[in-house]
């Protein structure tokens, strides 16, 4: 009997070892709330989000929340196109922005996973063209002439990676000097015949804002990243993207450049005028870029665009610890070094690990989410949370920009699901 006991206890505890270590390999959906989550209170989330489309806050809102692989909310809400009076849908198509850099740097991390980088080679080992990197000490606004002086340092791909490279969007003067230099709009978007390598090679030839490893300046350095793979690849960084990573997972709907039958899914981009009602945001380059010119820049920084439910793949691969769709993306000890916190204090009490924001213990005060926490989002309103906790991923989905009604709707967001645990 004891036996008997002891090996029905045994087969147990493997079963729910394996239970709790088995990572879900797609979504399950179901019209009921899971039982981890209080369904009277999730309804908060569907009521103030109806609210804001009503009132004219917001033009649309898109959600997706799984919790062990268990979709828990994936709602759409109000409009994909106002004057049109198109509604919104789960499967349209979003300007992703700085959403496309973690999978940059997970593109990256192939290649360093196949021992062909390491992450303190300098960058100029790759591209040459940052063999003498310069620091900027003044600027003339008469002309925008301006001197440097040599770096203390050479660049290295963990400083691109943790953005402390001095390589940023261009601030005050450095703007001035990109401008001039003809990198496109905040290196992000263009609609002329350019390619990313050779923006990079203008790139370099810019002053950094300061020494590599000195100050965390957000910028252009995933770019540089970007024209490093095809390098080291010797592919094109779209193609590369899809063989590594979109196909894999099952991102079929995640792409730098619309198709001509799909362009038609693609959100309006809207803003708030000075009497605060929405119009659409009259920057054509910013409106159109996902579908029209000559599409040939590929933003490794900014450019890509997609539906809600591929980028939830993407974030599931990463809290599963690289794997997803019965596909291995990269391993567990690189997903475990993305997450850690790789830039000390340069951005106050918040870290940044390799790719997201880390909600490391000075900081995870300040937000609902548990400590630990991995965020990230992009400049048009789209916004992710991955939660190793409680194994759940939040993702946000608005073209609101710039968004200024006074209400953060990302933080509300989260603080709307994660009330709703029980």
């Amino acid at each position: 009997m004891k036996k008997t006991f002891g090996l029905i206890f045994f087969v147990f505890s493997i079963a729910l070892f394996a239970q709790k270590t088995s990572c879900p390999q797609n979504f399950v959906y179901s019209k009921n709330v899971p039982n981890t989550f209080d369904a009277k209170r999730l309804a908060r989330l569907d009521t103030t989000l109806q609210q804001l489309v009503d009132n004219g806050t917001i033009p649309h809102a898109l959600t997706f929340v799984a919790q062990h692989g268990k979709v828990v909310h994936n709602k759409a809400f109000g409009w994909r196109d106002i004057e049109n009076k198109t509604p919104l849908e789960n499967n349209d198509y979003f300007r992703m922005a700085s959403q496309t850099k973690a999978i940059t740097v997970v593109a990256l991390l192939t290649l360093f996973e196949e021992g062909k980088i390491l992450l303190d080679d300098p960058i100029k080992k790759y591209i040459p063209e940052f063999s003498s990197p310069q620091v900027i000490t003044s600027f003339s606004k008469l002309d925008s002439s301006y001197n440097t002086r040599p770096a203390t340092m050479d660049i290295t791909i963990r400083h691109l990676l943790t953005h402390t490279s001095g390589i940023s969007y261009g601030s005050n003067e450095v703007r001035k000097i990109y401008d001039k230099m003809g990198i496109p709009i905040s290196a992000l978007y263009t609609l002329e015949n350019k390619k990313l390598g050779d923006i990079i090679k203008i790139l370099a030839k810019c002053p950094l804002e300061h020494n590599p490893g000195e100050k965390f300046s957000y910028g252009m350095s995933i770019d540089v990243l970007g024209y490093l793979i095809e390098v080291v690849s010797g592919k094109p960084i779209d193609q590369y993207f899809k063989e590594r990573i979109f196909d894999p997972l099952g991102m079929n709907n995640t792409c730098f450049y619309l198709p001509d039958n799909k362009s038609n899914r693609m959100v309006t981009l809207y803003q708030k005028n000075n009497s605060t009602a929405l119009i659409k945001n009259p920057s054509e380059i910013f409106q159109t870029y996902p579908y029209s010119g000559a599409k040939t820049f590929f933003s490794t920084g900014a450019g890509l665009s997609g539906t809600i439910e591929d980028y939830a793949k993407f974030c599931q691969m990463i809290l599963n610890e690289g794997e997803f769709n019965g596909h291995r993306i990269l391993g567990r000890k690189t997903i475990e070094m993305m997450r850690k916190n790789a830039v000390g204090d340069l951005r106050g009490d918040i870290g940044f690990g390799l790719a997201f924001d880390d909600f490391r213990e000075k900081y995870s005060y300040k937000s609902i989410a548990s400590e630990g926490s991995l965020r990230w989002g992009g400049m048009f309103g789209t916004d992710y949370i991955i939660d190793p906790k409680e194994d759940l991923i939040l993702l946000f989905y608005i073209n609101l920009q710039p968004n200024n009604s006074g209400t953060d709707f990302k933080v509300l967001f989260h603080n709307l699901v994660y009330q709703a645990l029980k």
